[in-house]
């Protein structure tokens, strides 16, 4: 059943331990089923209590599932087995396209803002038991999401969209519930489910956002969370047009239970139209980062959310790191009034790569997605064979394993840098590395 492996341990904790080493160095592979608890217990003679309390670790860590009489297996993708892993070296002389970063020419200067919020701490500084909030971003923020139609709500600062996130599902869930996933979708997020000890109910996507049906299905089924992305979604660029809104409103309007998460890290690089779907459900909660438009070292997103969800969340803040330098905050507020970023031309450029390309592979008879934000996604026949010969024409492209759950295989392209030479070329060699493999002859 374990191969040569032999699970360890006299308490709960070292049992559990001894699972997880094994998950990481791979001598225990995903699907793998593990001992019954009397079995291990008798084995390594201790009480089935003992072997049930680190089986129960386990599960809560996101290592182990456990289907009833079918016993428990490691789980198909373990937080120990992270998405982030699922990569490629670019190795010297190839074109990087696979990162997801934006153009550094397009972030705005940061040195002045920085200052100017240094200078004002030095006059101004902020001591234990301060406000976590500062003022005028408070002012501002919530002045622009009401201008896009976000509901109000109490507000509080997070340091980046994923802990954001992760703070309200840890707010509301308990191990084992089932969360609702954009698929194709953020591999970050997706990797954060399980190690939250939550499972995964994947919903498909498409240029207009989730599909209805899907987000019924996995409600109706039991999931208690779903999280979309309003715009700029990683990796498809889909954005939740209005008819979309209208669709997926009325399929939550009737699981009022659910915990609605919207994610708008896109904003300040789209140029489309929000439509939130915040206030439909009992609890919910809508963030917004700065990291893509203002730089991602910028640690920082705005959370606003029904007064329950954002109490939570700000005082389970307060028990760790407390709160997100209001430097930082003063600092974005900066930013945010000296109008450093320019949006429209923001937008434009990013659209405009996009378009560049998407024509290029169209060109080529293939189909290709991105309505919105810095990437295109592709469907492939093989991903792994076109990232690979990809790779050897020159071009490191993302592997769409690093994004989806149940969606069919595709590379995802970050087109930030690309001028309208590279689009062509990285066209033609998508081309070549997608069609069929010419055949072999033999004399």
């Amino acid at each position: 059943m374990l191969g040569e492996y032999r699970i360890e341990g006299r308490g709960a904790a070292e049992i559990a331990a001894s699972v997880e080493r094994a998950v990481g160095a791979g001598d225990l592979v995903p699907g793998q089923l593990l001992p019954p608890m009397r079995e291990l217990a008798a084995r390594l003679g201790v009480n089935p209590n003992t072997v049930a309390a680190a089986y129960r670790i386990l599960r809560e860590r996101g290592v182990i599932e456990t289907a009833g009489r079918r016993g428990s297996r490691v789980r198909p993708k373990p937080a120990t087995t992270g998405r982030e892993h699922i990569r490629v070296e670019v190795p010297e002389g190839v074109r990087d396209v696979s990162s997801g970063n934006p153009d550094t020419a397009l972030l705005p200067s940061v040195a002045k803002a920085f200052a100017a919020a240094a200078e004002q701490s030095d006059r101004e500084p902020v001591l234990y038991g301060d406000a976590e909030l500062e003022p005028e971003l408070a002012r501002r923020a919530r002045a622009e999401l009401a201008a896009d139609g976000v509901p109000e709500g109490p507000l509080a600062v997070l340091s980046g969209s994923l802990d954001a996130i992760e703070r309200v599902l840890a707010a509301h869930l308990k191990p084992g519930d089932t969360v609702a996933v954009e698929d194709p979708g953020w591999g970050s997020l997706l990797d954060l489910v399980p190690a939250l000890g939550l499972r995964a109910a994947p919903v498909g996507v498409d240029d207009d956002g989730p599909r209805p049906d899907d987000v019924r299905r996995a409600l109706e089924a039991g999931a208690r969370v779903l999280i979309v992305t309003g715009r700029a979604q990683n990796p498809t660029g889909a954005a939740v047009s209005a008819t979309r809104a209208r669709a997926l409103r009325s399929v939550l309007r009737a699981h009022p239970q659910t915990l609605l998460i919207e994610d708008d890290h896109g904003h300040g690089i789209v140029d489309v139209p929000l439509h939130p779907l915040a206030g439909v459900t009992r609890h919910w909660a809508f963030v917004r980062s700065v990291a893509k438009a203002y730089g991602p070292d910028l640690r920082l997103a705005v959370l606003t959310g029904d007064p329950v969800t954002v109490d939570r969340v700000r005082g389970r803040q307060r028990l760790g790191p407390g709160w997100v330098s209001r430097i930082v905050q003063r600092a974005v507020v900066r930013l945010w009034a000296d109008g450093a970023l320019d949006t429209t031309a923001v937008a434009a450029a990013y659209r405009e790569r996009r378009t560049l390309l998407i024509d290029a592979l169209a060109g080529h008879g293939i189909e290709a997605h991105g309505r919105t934000g810095m990437n295109v996604w592709v469907p492939v026949p093989d991903e792994t064979g076109a990232v690979a010969r990809l790779l050897h024409a020159g071009w490191a492209v993302a592997p769409g394993a690093r994004f989806r759950i149940a969606a069919p295989p595709a590379v995802r392209i970050t087109v930030s840098t690309l001028t309208a030479r590279d689009a062509e070329s990285l066209a033609a060699a998508v081309a070549a590395a997608t069609g069929p493999t010419p055949a072999r002859r033999y004399g």
